[in-house]
């Protein structure tokens, strides 16, 4: 189970690089609230993104964007207006948006990289 938490942590901290690097800022990593955890939330401009982060070492099980289905969409929402609603400084005047990452490869530094801009 350690291995895979780490493989997870690997996953996100890419994840969050990669953010940066298109010119994102990461402002909450790891949130949690009774309803469950967003992996990051980062704003960009107008937009307060929440971003699931999925790795997987391979497509064996489907694609790492298949785990994001009608249900978890809904959570996340719900978990969105929780962090905007207790982050009003951050949120104030920002459009809510969901975005999903998704890495699949053996070792999360070289894994092939996937972003999914503006789920619906």
């Amino acid at each position: 189970m350690a291995a895979k938490d780490d493989f997870g942590r690997a996953g996100e901290e890419r994840a969050a690089r990669h953010l940066n690097s298109c010119g994102y800022e990461v402002v909450d990593r790891n949130w949690r609230c009774a309803q469950g955890e967003i992996d990051i939330v980062a704003v960009r401009g107008d937009l307060l993104c929440v971003i699931e982060v999925k790795t997987r070492r391979s497509e064996r099980f489907g694609h790492p964007f298949e785990a994001v289905d009608e249900r978890k969409r809904l959570r996340l929402w719900r978990l969105a207006f929780a962090w905007a609603e207790s982050h009003p400084e951050e949120s104030r005047g920002r459009r809510l948006r969901l975005e999903v990452i998704g890495l699949t490869g053996a070792d999360a530094s070289d894994a092939r990289l996937e972003h999914l801009q503006d789920l619906r």
